[in-house]
């Protein structure tokens, strides 16, 4: 299995500084592996730190800690040629479609463009290559000469994925791609992006905070809370055998499409609120809401371990081949 492993973190961590001298732990010391031609999921509340852990995973952000290795070797994100070189391995889709375009661009050339800076094909193939690719995502040809403010919210997205493909990556974040959409359009980019990743055996990290699609999308969910990677396992394994206590209130939130089940159900409420990443808590980040803490939760840090193949989990009170039924 180690051979399949495409995209792998050690200790990764991103620290930005805040007023007053201040550090704000956006990710900490998160540990992944992303097997080729899989979808990982990643969930959590807002400000949970996915997206800031999605674009240092990309070298938008460099990593203030830790490693990514790509496919056996060390990318020193740091570094603009290091960074210059992983870009043409992997891409991203952002979330809000309306933002991530240039209005001043076509839409031909916002697809060109990263083939031209990294110098790929001539002129003539890059305008065959773009046309290819609108046709892909379900868009014509002549739309290659309109700009983006022509283009619905659906059609500017499937625009972000023709370019995130330009330049032929293996390894794709995919920062909340839909989040930003109506729902009626959201199933249409999700099954384009399955489509995408069957044809042409894509990577993906999925970042999310709609469970119901997480779930359809990805083959494992890892579950971020205040920077750190709580839970980690396949997709129905975590949904079925839920470990952590985060990872099952975040569950029970989910609405289940039965009005009958719907309201009878149990819901796990989390007290409190989430703590400033500025002034995170000593221990285990949840230990200031959790239902179950305790003094060694308050103290020390857990580590994601394995306790059941394939699932991982940060919590003292789990152990081993524990199920919640």
């Amino acid at each position: 299995m180690e051979d399949n492993i495409l995209v792998r973190t050690e200790g990764l961590c991103k620290y930005f500084k805040v007023s007053g001298g201040r550090t704000l732990h956006a990710v900490e010391n998160v540990n992944l592996t992303i097997r080729r031609g899989e979808t990982l999921g990643l969930v959590g509340e807002s400000g949970c730190g996915k997206s800031t852990l999605g674009r240092t995973m990309m070298g938008i952000y460099a990593p203030t800690k830790g490693k990514l290795i790509y496919d056996g070797q060390e990318m020193h994100l740091n570094k603009r040629n290091d960074r210059f070189k992983f870009a043409k391995k992997a891409q991203i889709v952002f979330q809000d479609p309306y933002a991530s375009l240039d209005s001043r661009m076509t839409v031909g050339s916002i697809i060109e463009e990263g083939m031209i800076i990294h110098n790929m094909y001539d002129a003539q193939k890059r305008k065959e290559r773009v046309e290819k690719l609108l046709d892909r995502v379900g868009l014509n040809r002549e739309h290659a000469s309109r700009f983006p403010h022509e283009f619905s919210g659906g059609q500017r997205q499937r625009i972000g994925i023709a370019r995130a493909l330009a330049i032929e990556p293996e390894f794709i974040v995919c920062d909340e791609p839909i989040s930003a959409l109506d729902v009626s359009i959201q199933a249409q980019v999700i099954n384009l992006l399955h489509r995408l990743q069957k044809e042409m055996n894509l990577t993906y990290l999925f970042i999310a905070h709609d469970l119901n699609i997480v779930k359809y999308i990805s083959d494992r969910i890892a579950v971020m809370y205040l920077g750190s990677v709580m839970e980690l396992a396949d997709s129905d394994e975590l949904y079925h055998n839920t470990l952590h206590p985060y990872s099952k209130a975040l569950l029970s939130a989910v609405p289940i499409p039965d009005p009958e089940r719907e309201t009878t159900k149990s819901r796990q409420i989390i007290s409190g609120d989430v703590p400033s990443p500025i002034h995170k808590p000593k221990g285990c980040p949840f230990s200031t809401r959790c239902p179950e803490v305790c003094d060694k939760c308050r103290e020390d840090v857990p580590e994601l371990k394995e306790v059941r193949p394939g699932h991982f989990v940060a919590c003292h009170k789990v152990k081993g081949e524990e199920s919640n039924g």
